[in-house]
């Protein structure tokens, strides 16, 4: 591909044009193109955080593009994906289409979607690359590329190559290794930009390599990205310090030379301004919170009815609202410990609720049909609207994962008075410390020894609070929502990310000047 900064095909954007490319993203701003508010593809947090920023720069009017699957089925079944919701229509058309959608059969026809790093996702990544490296990045010809995750790995690579500046934000550490055969079946020219990739062992010639050493997708991202953004300050430092064995060496060591070069930066997103329990028209009753404790209730009986549990406004509900992985510890962990969570409170009527996709749903399921539980322990896959209100009907939000790249249901649900049940590390230690209601400190409850033992003590702690006097409840609640509404500014961490473009641009375009004419807010 030819460089588009020497083509001459069109004089230089007057301000930075940046392309996110993203395998996910929970939907777009209305007006960005035909069909926006249609455009729904969620595997995990990360179509949520895509999704934040994508608004808040096109709110701010900047010359903000996104590329991302054209996963057919899924918008098909998402034409309403927020239903009852405002999602004000803009008044003004855009000049130009900003959604690009990748054209290929490998994505078309799924149903829902499971990034893992299994053969299909791998198809569907390659793809999806193909697309952005032949059609759309002519096309938008932007200024800066912004990646995210594996999925979109090789994109710096061929960026670094045609001199276009990229920044690259790593999310899950567990990517697959792909040869540059392989990669080349797949219609991508991986000979013009092979030197700017990262592999298994240092290479020879693109001869030799070609068939016998693998390419990192993630590694070869933070390698070739002229900067690296991470989600969490502390999850950062756990990668280069002392628990950098949860990287693989050349990720970890790819990471620390960034760190050294001063091209590595963490931006901590915060949850999209739509998540708010006094305007979430997903909520059967809206509250704030000073009134959050009858609102807390009505949500939770209509949460309790429509997942099929036992109607019992006084029992303790615990939302899972993190995708079923098995690949992640915490999760194998939580399916394991069901029956004992639930033996072990049985007396405090607790309840259990799962709405989230991923490969352990189904064991899940089944063995909460096994134990004959289906009255105190519900999965249901994902659902936005479902989703919003299983935040607004819980009382806690559980998170036991062991390294979280991503805090944002923690966040969220400190908005809507479910506090977190969580283990202290990553970007949870960021937001979230243990809550002592005497003193009337902290926001959740924190294990920090990552076993059975010290999870449920974390359980222990939520259900001890339960049981104080609802007066003290209330406060507390009404403390930590205070407090959350207050903290999360959506403009501080946009600013952040318009700082880490500048980084990014350094000696080409920086100043992100505002489109004319007015957009409106948008609420997602």
């Amino acid at each position: 591909m030819q460089n588009h900064r020497q083509s001459g095909t069109r004089p230089p954007h007057s301000t930075p044009r940046v392309l996110i490319v993203t395998p996910e993203v929970t939907f777009v701003p209305s007006g960005m193109g035909p069909g926006s508010r249609s455009i729904c593809a969620r595997a995990g947090g990360l179509g949520d955080i895509c999704a934040a920023e994508i608004h808040a720069l096109y709110e701010r009017g900047i010359d903000v593009h996104l590329a991302m699957p054209n996963y057919r089925n899924v918008f098909k079944n998402s034409t309403h994906p927020l239903p009852g919701l405002d999602i004000p229509q803009r008044q003004r058309n855009l000049p130009e289409n900003r959604i690009h959608l990748a054209e290929d059969r490998s994505f078309y026809y799924h149903p829902k979607l499971f990034m893992d790093t299994g053969g299909e996702s791998v198809r569907i990544a390659l793809s999806f690359q193909r697309e952005v490296i032949n059609r759309i990045i002519p096309e938008v010809q932007p200024d800066l590329i912004h990646c995210f995750d594996w999925m979109s790995g090789l994109i710096p690579a061929m960026a670094r190559q045609c001199g276009i500046a990229s920044l690259f934000t790593f999310y899950r550490l567990d990517a697959p290794q792909l040869l540059l055969s392989t990669i080349e079946e797949r219609g991508i020219d991986a000979a013009a930009f092979w030197r700017t990739c990262f592999y298994e062992r240092l290479p020879e010639s693109y001869e030799e390599t070609r068939n016998t050493n693998p390419v990192d997708l993630l590694t070869t991202g933070v390698f070739a990205a002229t900067m690296v953004a991470a989600l969490s300050p502390t999850y950062l430092a756990a990668l280069t310090n002392g628990q950098g064995h949860l990287a693989r060496p050349g990720l970890r060591d790819e990471l620390k030379r960034k760190m050294a070069a001063g091209q590595l930066g963490a931006v901590l997103p915060v949850p999209d301004s739509s998540f708010h329990p006094a305007t979430d028209r997903a909520l059967l009753r809206s509250f704030g919170p000073e009134t959050h404790f009858a609102g807390k209730l009505y949500n939770k009986l209509q949460l309790q009815e429509t997942l099929g549990l036992r109607m019992d406004s006084t029992a303790p509900v615990c939302f899972w609202p993190t995708r079923l992985d098995g690949s992640r510890p915490g999760c194998r962990m939580m399916v394991a410990l069901l029956d004992d969570i639930l033996r072990r409170y049985q007396d405090q009527r607790l309840q259990l609720v799962f709405v989230a996709d991923g490969d352990y749903r189904a064991p899940l399921a089944e063995k909460i049909a096994r134990l004959g539980a289906g009255d105190r322990a519900a999965v249901a896959d994902f659902d936005a609207r479902r989703y919003r209100l299983a935040y607004g009907g819980s009382d806690f939000v559980l998170m036991p994962l062991r390294l979280d790249p991503c805090a944002l249901p923690c966040r969220i649900g400190q908005r809507y008075g479910a506090l977190p049940i969580a283990f202290d590390a990553g970007a949870i230690h960021d937001c979230t410390t243990h809550l002592d209601w005497n003193t009337g400190q902290g926001n959740g409850f924190l294990f920090r020894y990552f076993d059975a033992t010290g999870f449920l003590w974390a359980i222990d702690q939520a259900m001890a609070f339960y049981r104080q006097p609802p007066e003290i409840r209330a406060r507390e609640v009404e403390r930590v929502m205070q407090a959350s509404l207050a903290q999360v500014n959506s403009d501080e961490a946009i600013d952040g990310i318009v700082a880490l473009y500048s980084r990014t641009l350094a000696g080409g375009p920086v100043q992100f000047t505002p489109d004319s004419g007015d957009h409106d807010r948008i609420a997602a």
